[in-house]
This record gives C-alpha cells, structure tokens and sequence, in this order.
C-alpha cells in the first residue's frame, strides 16, 4: 500500500465517522469537519472518497420538487404517544430545532421543554445546525436539572437527534430517548407550540441584522420573559418558574 493509500484510509475513516454525526453534511461541509480533525484534503479529493463511500447527504437537492429531508429511521421507541402531560418535574422533556434568518445568515435554536412546568431547562443556539448544537442544549438541560429519576426525551427523527453523541449523552446520563412517527407534526405538538410562541413574540417582531442580536434575544425572552413572567392559563395563571416552586413546596408539605 502506498502512502497515499494509507492516508485515504485514514481520511475516509474520518469521513464516514463525521457523516454519521451529522448525516445532512455534503462534502464541502465533511471537508470542514475533517479539517478541525487534523486531515488536510482539498475539496476535490474529499468529493472522491465521499463518492467512492457514497457519503451523500440526506437533504435533497434543492430545484427538484418535493424537495426536503429524508427521514432517517427512529433509534427510540415512541414513549410519549402524543401524551403531553407529566405529574412531576423532569419526568418527561420534549426537544426540536428552529432556524431563523438574519443578514449575517441562519441562526439555528435547540431547546428542551419539561411538559410538567412548561419551562425550558435547555438551549443551545449556533449557526450550524450540527448534532454539537442538540448536544449542547441536552447537557445544559443535564446540568441546570441534575434530574435524580429517569427522564424521558422526546424529538422527531431528526440527523440531530439519531447522532451517536446525542444518543451517548443520554445513555451517560440515565436518560430514556423516545421519537416521533415520520411526517408527524403532532406527535412533537408540545415542542413545535413553544416555537410558535417564539416565532411571533421575538423572531418576527423584526429584522435581525446580526446573529449576536438575536442570540441575546432569544435568551431573554427565554429566562426572562417566558420562563419567569408569562404566566400560563394552563399551570393556573403561574409561570413556569412559579408553578414548580409551587410543586416543591407541596410536596414539602407533605412530606413534613
């Protein structure tokens, strides 16, 4: 084997483990990822071992209708079953992802809902949508929580979601991963609703010229706004934050 055998092994070797990370990469993005390993490769040569492995990515080419996301098959059972409810604290955690435009491009937003208080316990905001960013937003949601049961995560079929690292985290934590159907908006209703709220309390609200504007923005309304002052007619007029203090407060009651 020749020396530029050898390296193609290792470079390929680098490519499929980035591809399996994040199987939505094309090459140029995996020539990325390469890079910050240490491989140096030009593009043309990473399109050649990406081809030869058939390292596509999962998005579709853009122009050809109908175009989207392929669905990628589910790695967790459905343990939610459209049940958006939860009788205690991180007991049951719902995650997705939303992008949003500014000048500067796409600002992508992981977050984690736990269904007992309608808080967000997590958040990771980036400008690549990577496996790195749900990553990020599940170990936040880990450390703020230091939950002592099992808790369940629930997310669509997202690359994100399916990617060894996200799925290492929640094996390492004692965490119980649950996905969606296919092409079923409903079966992540409690996630896509805070979303919404989202979209029409800060991201539409105006033109963002810089990702760090609505970065702060959007963590804000988040702490400030949603989790501590927008009371909800569904946890009795409390806010997310009252209505768990609330919960402790009961149950040390009891317990007393």
């Amino acid at each position: 084997m020749s020396r530029r055998d050898l390296e193609d092994a290792y470079l390929t070797n680098a490519l499929i483990d980035a591809h399996a990370e994040d199987p939505e990469f094309g090459y140029r993005f995996l020539a990325d990822e390469v890079e910050r390993a240490g491989h140096l490769a030009g593009e043309r040569r990473i399109w050649r071992l990406c081809s030869q492995q058939q390292l596509w990515s999962t998005t579709v080419r853009a122009g050809r209708r109908g175009a989207g996301k392929t669905p990628g098959p589910a790695v967790h059972e459905d343990h939610v079953q459209r049940n958006f409810t939860a009788q205690r604290p991180d007991q049951v955690w719902v995650t997705d992802i939303t992008e949003h435009p500014t000048a500067e491009g796409k600002l992508y937003c992981c977050a984690i809902k736990d269904l007992f208080s309608n808080r967000i316990v997590g958040y990771a905001l980036d400008e690549r949508m990577t496996a790195q960013l749900a990553v990020t937003a599940l170990r936040t949601a880990v450390a703020r929580r230091c939950p002592a049961g099992v808790v369940v995560v629930h997310s669509d079929r997202g690359s994100q979601f399916r990617a060894r690292s996200f799925r290492a985290v929640l094996a390492a934590a004692g965490l119980q991963g649950s996905m969606g159907r296919v092409s079923a908006a409903g079966d992540n209703a409690a996630m896509e609703s805070w979303h919404a709220l989202m979209q029409k309390n800060v991201l539409d609200r105006r033109r963002w010229r810089t990702r760090d504007q609505l970065h702060q923005a959007v963590v804000f309304w988040t702490e400030h706004t949603y989790n501590r002052r927008r009371r909800q007619r569904a946890l009795g007029k409390l806010t997310p934050v009252e209505h768990e203090l609330a919960f402790t407060d009961q149950d040390a009651a009891v317990a007393a």
